[in-house]
């Protein structure tokens, strides 16, 4: 397709969503399955009238989800209810980090006892589809700042954490595959990409969120009317903490959402916003209360409210690019026994496992734990795992291998998820 023709198509796809929005909510499938849809039809699937080579274009799909996992993952963390409490916090902390760990050694393993692969490639196919998707799966993620519906909470925190927490694995798999150093015994792996690269990403993402809120308030606080481009500034943020903690050999996308976490807490805490009958801070979406001037229509603005909106237009935007490059980058070869076994098992039995047994005695309802299990959507964030991967020395037979795999859960898991989202949803806040 010429450049003309990719303006008019996706020119088409933004004014049917933004016209048709609230036409598109009440039906039985998302945007994303929509996207896939158009996709797919002017893909090598059926008309041929584009497609994306994955493999080869790795570098700029890499760089293309990189921006898109990044912007979600700030809108994600800046949905977070204040303040932050450990014991609202653990089931998803648990989700992200034991549910992962225990996903991805469920998928290697069938990895390599089913497919016959080498133990580094199981190992990295497991982190490449162990982490829920911040992007694709809005529908049962946080709607707006301050939210507090338990499984959305839950939802949206762990995708906001594993994203990250999967790069471990990662880099484990490809060290067993000789494409990264882990050191004697893994001893350097264990050090500095799990324990250093993942506290030190949270510590560095609390740090610059928290002190953009300070610097933010300084401002606004002497001068209620101080204009500010709280878009850019948002953007500032995440650009300089993730490429600070990844000049440090941090996971910047842990230290982005993080940042968001941190900005949100710190903006509502020093606006002195009133707490509710369950000790959560209160804020409108886009003004925070102040305690010195509580009667002053002039109250300060917040970074985190007032770029929000912003960015969950560029999530939609991203979406919608991404989606339909999938649905350009999977051929009828890619529908193969292997992907499709990869994909029922993690989808049916991987995830369910993996939460059911992560989250064994943290007090959360088995009918909580039942839609945790099913809706771990599959999307940007594998396809990022995997381009960084390929980007990485990862050998071409084994490349072209993974891709098909991960091409085919992620679209199974749009679908999948896409159709049943809605339904359970409103028959578990009916009950």
């Amino acid at each position: 397709m010429s450049t003309t023709a990719w303006f008019i198509l996706i020119g088409c796809l933004m004014l049917a969503r933004g016209l048709g929005a609230d036409g598109i909510a009440r039906l039985p499938l998302t945007s994303a399955m929509a996207y896939l849809g158009v996709g797919l039809l002017l893909g090598p699937m059926f008309l041929g009238l584009f497609s994306f080579d994955l493999v080869q274009q790795a570098p700029l799909l890499e760089t293309l989800t990189e921006i898109a996992v990044l912007i979600s993952l700030f809108s994600a963390g800046v949905k977070m209810p204040v303040p932050f409490s450990l014991a609202r916090w653990l089931p998803s902390l648990r989700l992200a980090w034991l549910s992962m760990a225990i996903s991805v050694a469920l998928v290697a393993a069938f990895a390599c006892l089913v497919l016959g692969l080498p133990l580094g490639a199981g190992i990295l196919l497991g982190a490449i589809l162990a982490p829920t998707d911040p992007v694709l799966a809005t529908d049962v993620q946080l709607r707006h700042a301050g939210d507090r519906e338990q499984l959305r909470f839950m939802l949206t925190s762990e995708a906001g954490m594993n994203d990250g927490s999967g790069f471990p694995f990662v880099m484990l798999g490809l060290g067993l595959l000789g494409l990264h150093e882990l050191g004697p015994h893994g001893v350097t792996w264990l050090w500095r990409d799990l324990v250093w690269a993942s506290a030190g990403a949270i510590g560095m993402g609390a740090a610059g969120g928290a002190l953009l809120a300070w610097l933010g308030w300084q401002v606004r606080a002497k001068e209620p009317k101080h204009a500010m481009l709280d878009d850019l500034a948002a953007l500032g943020l995440i650009a300089l903490v993730y490429g600070v903690s990844t000049w440090l050999h941090a996971w910047g996308f842990l230290a982005v959402f993080f940042a968001g976490v941190a900005l949100r807490q710190t903006e509502l805490r020093l606006a002195g916003a009133p707490k509710d009958r369950h000790g959560l801070l209160q804020a409108e979406e886009t003004h925070a209360v102040s305690a010195a001037k509580p009667h002053d229509s002039d109250v300060p603005l917040t970074v985190s409210g007032e770029s929000l909106v912003f960015k969950e237009h560029l999530e939609r935007l991203s979406e919608l690019t991404l989606v339909l490059l999938l649905g350009g980058a999977v051929t009828a070869a890619a529908w193969s026994w292997q992907a499709w076994s990869v994909a029922l098992f993690l989808l049916l039995v991987a995830r369910p496992a993996s939460v059911m047994l992560g989250l064994l005695a943290s007090g959360t309802s088995v009918r909580l734990r039942g839609l945790a299990a099913w809706f771990g959507v599959r999307g940007i964030g594998s396809l990022y795992y995997l381009s960084y991967a390929i980007a990485h020395g990862l050998a071409d037979g084994l490349a072209r291998e993974l891709a098909d795999i991960t091409l085919v859960v992620v679209i199974l898991s749009i679908v999948a998820h896409g159709l049943t989202v809605k339904p359970l949803l409103e028959r578990y806040w009916r009950k």
